[in-house]
């Protein structure tokens, strides 16, 4: 029986596993007619590698454009062993090869998790890897000899080993440190592992995001930050990142929660151009059922910051992630900060009275932003005193997709669509 398992893109911690317990040959490529698919990988020809067992022995062909790596080694053929990393191109996905079944006794990490990989349910929130890990021992088991040779120079553990590749350990309460995902005005995010062995049911990796000492001495920015945590704590939504741990440490404030792989929607445009108008309108109805639950909760929830570069598209199955709840503002409330971004937010965000057609308009602009490649400023137009959409210039735009964008973007938020629901099904007439 032969496994091969996909890993994730730095971490190296499995992402899908495919299992062959009676084939002679198994093919790798982009091609629908290959043993396993690989969609959106640039990289990968069509009909990419074949493995094929000949008198016991597993032997690679390449037939790939841009080369295949057998444990770092460029290949034209080879002949595979257990526990072997084949590489598709030379950034392109990697697979770990193995001869038999994984099991939770083998000697890396990585391989034991290999085992667990079943479909999430709704209620998990997670990866794949991220729930084989729910049970399994996170200390370290480096092997004495491993010298971490033939990873990646942004690799987050040994392909090998399975250990953390950090300079030096350094640790936030029980969080290990592994790199630094961003920083701003706020504080930092950093990628962390969990070695806390109480925290029952969390995942090995997490998102750890710090409120610097300085930010601490600003009410509002103490208000926001808290807020976010006390909210994020009582969601349960598949599209919304879950919630692990809120905790103070000296001057800082900290809150924990879950890892997304993946390429934000602005990102995701920019690296590959405008989107197709039935694949943008699909995604944007996935966000209204976001906003749909948001804005049903009793009080409701605005977000207040839909645009691009808060929606992750996860590796993992495809769907949409709604992040940073850090402007999200409970409805019925006193008039509160005034937060905006320029073309995503509703003109009444920058007043200080939002309301849920607030986030609907931001659905309507991260769509134009989809279709267009461009800020959605540029399709804005001075008519009677305020600035109106004109799609009219933009090619190939459906008639019936204008007039429920223009109607979504509406200055006053009394001639939207009174719901996320409704502008759900406004959008799916449109398909």
């Amino acid at each position: 029986m032969v496994t091969l398992t996909l890993l994730e893109p730095q971490t190296n911690q499995p992402f899908k596993t495919w299992t062959f317990s009676d084939k002679a040959k198994v093919c790798i490529g982009r091609s629908p007619q290959n043993d396993i698919v690989l969609k959106g990988y640039f990289q990968v020809s069509r009909q990419h590698v074949e493995l094929t067992e000949i008198n016991n022995q597993w032997q690679l062909v390449n037939n790939g454009t841009n080369g295949t790596f057998v444990n770092s080694v460029l290949v034209e053929k080879a002949q595979l062993k257990d526990n072997d990393l084949i590489r598709l191109a030379g950034n392109g996905p990697l697979f770990r090869f193995e001869l038999e079944s994984p099991s939770l006794d083998a000697r890396s990490p990585i391989r034991g998790q290999a085992l667990a990989m079943e479909p999430p349910t709704e209620r998990e929130h997670g990866s794949l890897a991220i729930k084989s890990l729910a049970s399994y021992d996170a200390s370290p088991q480096i092997a004495p000899a491993c010298q971490h040779l033939g990873n990646a120079s942004d690799s987050i553990f040994c392909i090998h080993c399975g250990e953390a590749l950090v300079e030096e350990e350094r640790f936030i309460g029980s969080y290990q440190i592994l790199r630094n995902l961003g920083q701003g005005g706020m504080g930092i995010t950093y990628l962390v592992r969990n070695r806390n062995k109480n925290s029952k049911g969390a995942p090995l990796l997490l998102v750890l995001k710090e409120m610097n000492a300085d930010m601490l001495r600003v009410a509002k920015a103490r208000e926001l930050f808290e807020r976010e945590a006390r909210i994020l704590k009582n969601l349960e939504h598949p599209n919304i990142p879950k919630y692990y741990d809120f905790f103070c440490e000296g001057q800082h404030k900290y809150l924990v929660m879950e890892l997304v792989h993946g390429l934000n929607l602005e990102q995701f445009t920019y690296q590959r151009g405008t989107v197709a108008p039935e694949i943008a309108i699909k995604w944007m109805i996935e966000v209204c059922g976001v906003l749909y639950y948001l804005h049903n909760l009793k009080p409701p929830l605005i977000h207040r910051d839909i645009k691009p570069a808060n929606l992750i598209l996860r590796n993992l199955d495809n769907r949409l992630m709604l992040l940073d709840f850090g402007a999200v503002k409970e409805f019925g409330t006193a008039r509160n900060t005034r937060i905006g971004v320029e073309g995503y937010s509703a003109p009444e965000q920058y007043r200080g009275k939002p309301c849920p057609q607030s986030d609907l308009y931001g659905v309507g602009a991260t769509l134009i932003f989809l279709l267009t490649g461009n800020a959605p400023m540029q399709s804005y137009m001075p008519q009677k005193n305020q600035y109106e959409l004109n799609l009219e210039a933009i090619a190939n735009l459906p008639l019936r997709l204008i007039q429920v964008l223009t109607k979504t973007c509406k200055p006053d938020p009394l001639d939207r669509y009174s719901s996320a629901q409704e502008l759900a099904e406004a959008l799916q007439s449109c398909l």
